[in-house]
């Protein structure tokens, strides 16, 4: 038996007539090679970037969803709000309309008050219930217009009579038959009236004044002039 001697270590064969230095770079060769083939394959991606790319992925979808549903609610408010003013505004229309077919129906009523206060017949309990009356038309917006001497207007008066008169310098009112009625800026009624017309190839009263004034100022001709002293 061959005993070891201690101390010394086990050293790779090497081929006759090569020197130890040559043993070095063949025991390298196998950890280069493993190197070669890591670097040949590319480096591996992190595990947390991947992470990161989903999470971002995710977090736009979410993005895009909700600025989806604010816009279908902004939408959907808008279209509320159309909805309320055009609903207010057909109930006022509606209200209107109820209000003016009421008071239609009151006119000839209001038209026999009138009279009645013209010949001095409305005294005594008819005063005051006619009173009322008017009072609450008055407060449910009626509007009585249509005075004499105001100028002809034919989208609020209804000429029923027709005249010529020298003093007028326009198609006037000259007598109210029956009085119009407004509710607001809406005419329930126009106002029927007698009307005149300025009297054909009359000429207008001012402008004969200056004439009249030039022959008061002229001196008068048959009379020769002043007297000689």
């Amino acid at each position: 038996m061959t005993e070891e001697t201690p101390g010394f270590e086990e050293k790779p064969d090497v081929p006759s007539g090569a020197t130890p230095e040559d043993a070095e770079p063949q025991a390298a060769a196998p950890e280069k090679a493993g190197t070669d083939s890591v670097e040949e394959s590319g480096p591996a991606a992190p595990a947390g970037d991947v992470q990161d790319v989903a999470l971002t992925a995710q977090l736009d979808q979410v993005r895009m969803a909700l600025n989806e549903r604010t816009a279908d609610l902004q939408r959907l408010q808008a279209e509320y709000q159309n909805y309320r003013r055009r609903v207010e505004r057909d109930r006022v229309t509606v209200k209107e309309i109820a209000v003016a077919n009421l008071l239609s129906e009151l006119l000839p009523t209001l038209d026999d008050i009138g009279r009645a206060r013209e010949h001095g017949e409305l005294v005594g309990g008819f005063k005051s219930v006619a009173e009322s009356l008017e009072t609450v038309a008055a407060k449910m917006g009626l509007q009585q217009f249509g005075k004499e001497g105001e100028p002809f207007d034919p989208t609020i008066h209804e000429a029923l009579m027709h005249s010529y008169a020298p003093d007028v310098d326009e198609t006037t009112c000259v007598a109210i038959l029956q009085p119009g009625y407004r509710i607001g800026e809406r005419t329930i009624r126009p106002a029927r009236v007698a009307v005149a017309e300025p009297q054909p190839g009359a000429t207008p009263a001012k402008a004969d004044e200056p004439s009249a004034q030039a022959q008061a100022a002229a001196p008068d001709e048959e009379s020769g002039g002043p007297d000689e002293g």
